[in-house]
């Protein structure tokens, strides 16, 4: 492949150096700390993962879509060294594009977006009821739109701190932004300006990642189109300006107004004579070649740095690169040879690279996953760790995984977590398809991993599961099956545990199930959605009492629900005082 502009390749000598060898000593294989056993994401919806450190918080949350359609979250809490797994939503589109992202609110909540794949033109959102805890979320809200919504990437940014710019693919499949509202008392939001196709390109698709400087600008980065369909594919880059709350305009990376975004679309080509009419819009003009982008971050300058990757015309060659604007041109250095697509399923997506991904608190620091040849001999992809100076040269590699049995692939390093457990996540397993259909039934099963700072050679998270195992004076086992009727227990003191093991006869999955003591919990039978009486007071649960397994009989994206009803699932009631906390399957699912 072509280099273009200022390209940095330099033979080195590297070491593999990981924990100075002593990991390597002390484990002859590593994938990492089993962070949750399902999970996936795409790679353009983020921040897929956050550290929070605000007021009393410090947290780090990961989000992911498991292989059942359940969107999922994960909670690290610092301050008190636990992990709570929450169930954002369940029975939604199994499709590894809805991941959730996240948004840290002025007030310490946490706000949480997902959207379904192409086919629906709406957002999801939920926001915690308090500061920095999932645990505890608020109703699920929508946002109604008139175009379809994919990739949501939210930003509050300091000169606008009373809107929340939301950027997605929408309109025309093409990069689109709107202004919101704070949420209200009801946690409702409105959009307030826009939705408004920000570009219009010769590809049909272009796919956008987005970052902020937190203060006054969006950038973005995108390329022509899908790298599937369009040959040469280039990699653009536009700063958003909002513009200090005036009509946000389009820019070029040196701030040269293109467009003013509400005023119509910024078009853009892959020819020549673009090039030289908007010289600095461009990344990569490959002559030959498909660009694909994973990040986008800034250094400490503020000037952007991109992480994308180049694929062979046959799609059998993937190469990573990193590009950094020097202040007057990109700089871009030649990382490693990413081989090729790194699914079990030959006959598609042959541009899925396994991914890269910036550390942006330290944009020298770059984490891909390559193919590496096991113990066995087996080529398994393994995540590594890279290492640049200023002039842009590789100077170490290290590996963070070794000896795999099953793929490493899609890393992510959590924005704002340096001093904290959890930096980098990544995906581990099988991966057949981004959907769970008929022509993949098997989806993506995989789980999500990382590396935990003090104890990275560990299989075991040092975070403690916040279930009440050690904490609740007595705890009953008990098993509930509801043919028989409604099961009732009698649970004595303010700190106690109840774990059934729920068996739903058809036709009886509705009503109450079980009764412990002054608590009933049941379903109800208009939404098929669990719920919890305390005393008079009621608390329900968001999520239908059922999974997207049914989605096998789909053949894609088709705008339908497919719902199946659980059968069997493992409920945990946790009460410590006068905090009451329902577990679905060892997810949180109900709380008071």
């Amino acid at each position: 492949m072509e280099k273009n502009h200022w390209t940095v390749k330099m033979a080195v000598c590297l070491m593999m150096t990981l924990m100075g060898g002593k990991a390597m000593a002390q484990q002859v294989s590593y994938s990492g700390t089993e962070l949750a056993k399902e999970g996936a994401w795409c790679w353009f919806a983020d921040p897929r993962a956050i550290r929070v450190k605000q007021g009393k918080t410090d947290a780090a949350y990961v989000g992911y879509i498991d292989n059942h359609g359940a969107v999922r979250a994960l909670q690290l809490d610092y301050k008190r060294n636990t992990s709570e797994e929450v169930l954002v939503r369940s029975y939604f589109q199994p499709d590894d594009h809805n991941n959730p992202t996240f948004l840290a609110l002025p007030d310490g909540r946490i706000m949480i977006f997902y959207t379904r794949h192409t086919d629906e033109p709406r957002f999801y959102y939920r926001i915690s009821r308090r500061a920095g805890d999932i645990t505890c979320m608020g109703d699920e809200k929508i946002i109604e739109v008139e175009n379809n919504t994919t990739y949501p990437s939210p930003f509050i940014l300091s000169e606008d701190p009373q809107h929340i710019y939301l950027c997605w693919r929408g309109i025309g499949w093409h990069p689109t932004i709107a202004k919101l509202s704070m949420p209200d008392a009801n946690d409702d939001v409105k959009i307030e300006w826009g939705p408004f196709q920000m570009v219009q390109s010769t590809g049909a698709r272009p796919y956008a990642k987005y970052q902020s400087n937190g203060k006054d600008k969006i950038y973005v980065s995108y390329t022509t189109g899908h790298p599937d369909n369009e040959l040469p594919n280039w990699l653009y880059f536009n700063t958003i300006n909002i513009n200090a709350g005036k009509e946000p305009q389009l820019c070029d990376v040196n701030g040269k107004v293109l467009s003013t975004i509400s005023e119509g679309k910024f078009k853009v080509f892959k020819r020549d004579d673009y090039k030289q009419q908007y010289p600095l819009t461009v990344i990569d003009s490959p002559e030959n070649s498909r660009c694909w982008v994973f990040q986008i971050t800034t250094d400490k300058e503020e000037n952007p740095v991109v992480a994308f990757v180049r694929i062979s015309p046959d799609k059998k060659r993937h190469e990573y690169y990193y590009a950094r604007w020097n202040g007057g041109k990109w700089r871009i250095t030649d990382i490693a040879d990413a081989g090729k697509w790194f699914h079990q399923s030959l006959q598609t997506e042959n541009c899925y690279s396994a991914g890269m991904a910036i550390d942006p608190d330290d944009v020298n620091t770059v984490y891909c996953s390559l193919p590496t040849k096991n113990q066995s001999g087996k080529e398994v992809y393994e995540i590594w760790k890279y290492t640049l100076n200023e002039a842009g040269v590789v100077t170490t590699k290290e590996a963070i995984t070794w000896n795999s049995e099953k793929n490493n692939v899609r890393p992510y390093v959590l924005p704002g977590s340096v001093g904290s457990d959890l930096r980098v996540v990544w995906m581990n397993g099988d991966y057949y398809y981004w959907l769970k259909c008929s022509r993949f039934p098997d989806g993506y099963p995989t789980r999500i991993m990382g590396q935990l700072e003090s104890g990275a050679a560990s299989t075991v998270s040092p975070m403690k599961k916040a279930q009440g195992e050690t904490s609740v004076r007595q705890t009953i086992s008990l098993a509930v099956n509801t043919a028989e009727g409604v099961k009732s227990v009698e649970v004595k003191g303010k700190k106690w545990c109840v774990d059934a093991d729920m068996h739903l006869a058809e036709g009886h999955a509705t009503g109450a199930l079980l009764q412990v003591s002054d608590m009933e919990y049941g379903v109800d039978a208009e939404t098929q959605k669990p719920y919890l009486k305390v005393g008079n007071k009621t608390y329900r649960s968001v999520s239908k009492l059922g999974n997207s397994d049914d989605w096998v009989k789909a053949n894609g994206t088709d705008g339908k629900w497919y719902y199946k009803p659980l059968t069997n699932f493992h409920l945990r009631i946790v009460r410590k005082g006068k905090s009451v906390t329902v577990y679905r399957d060892g997810l949180v699912d109900i709380k008071n």
